[in-house]
């Protein structure tokens, strides 16, 4: 399919060729889109801006999330989304091929990891997986913690889709994977190898395809921890929205290594007077 052509637009979103968007707190928040979120997406890929979405939920597979994002307004492809799920699924094909996984998580990881060939464990004490992998499950139980301390004293490794301690629905901050890592982590007293942002691992695909470039992107995220973090650690640009889990006052107190180069306080000020009046915020 022909890519549109590019075309000049206002503010900020002119002075890049690319864009990855984080989802939760940036997009959406649960199933409702956030405001000037679907205008401003739209947007930019009608003046023929490449967009690419890059989150470290695991619950769902990359279709999925395109489906979701479609539903909502946004024409998405699963080629333009990247997940944490998706990431470990391709990290494992190299350091594990053909391993057996116990999961801790939910069908959109265990979908991601089967369509990759990895066989799943249900009950490591009939046998034992060469991996722990562990991301969002909202079904988490004192057995599922007690199977995965079990195999991982055994000998299986660990590993962590990612480690968010939250993530934003729709009235509140929910507790993410982080917070089920952080049991494992205290029961078997072994710190996980973390997949999802801020590892730079989470991009490799689309750096070494040269489907993006670090000096004509830019990376837009809700928290410093993961987004800001990951955008600094691979010399990104990088604009901060404060419609997710990171307040102004936050980044006020924020060191050095997890400024962002904007912060916005929607996805509307991207455009500037294309939507309303640009309101950047420098904050290095």
């Amino acid at each position: 399919m022909q890519e549109p052509a590019r075309k000049e637009l206002s503010g900020l979103a002119n002075r890049f060729e690319s864009f990855l968007f984080d989802l939760d707190g940036v997009v959406y928040r649960g199933h409702q889109p956030l405001p000037h979120a679907v205008t401003t997406l739209n947007l930019l890929r009608e003046a023929g801006r490449q967009i690419f979405f890059l989150t470290n939920n695991s619950g769902a597979t990359r279709e999925q999330y395109a489906h979701k994002l479609t539903a909502m307004g946004i024409p998405t492809t699963p080629e333009q989304v990247i997940t944490s799920g998706w990431a470990t699924a391709l990290y494992l094909k190299k350091a594990l091929p053909n391993a057996k996984l116990f999961v801790v998580g939910e069908p959109g990881l265990k979908e991601e990891l089967a369509s990759h060939g990895f066989a799943l464990i249900e009950n490591p004490d009939e046998t034992l997986p060469d991996a722990v992998v562990v991301g969002i499950d909202r079904s988490f139980d004192y057995t599922r913690l007690a199977q995965a301390q079990y195999a991982i004293l055994e000998g299986a490794r660990f590993i962590a889709t990612n480690a968010d301690p939250t993530y934003p629905a729709e009235h509140r901050l929910l507790p993410g994977a982080g917070a089920i890592v952080a049991a494992i982590a205290t029961a078997t007293g072994r710190k996980p190898i973390l997949i999802g942002k801020p590892n730079p691992e989470i991009l490799a695909p689309l750096i070494q395809a040269q489907r993006i470039h670090p000096q004509t992107t830019l990376l837009v995220g809700d928290r410093l921890d993961t987004d800001i973090a990951l955008a600094n650690h691979l010399h990104i640009p990088s604009a901060l929205v404060l419609t997710g889990v990171t307040q102004r006052n936050d980044v006020e107190c924020a060191p050095l290594e997890l400024l962002p180069t904007w912060v916005l306080n929607h996805l509307g000020e991207l455009l500037g007077d294309a939507v309303e009046n640009l309101l950047i915020h420098p904050t290095a």
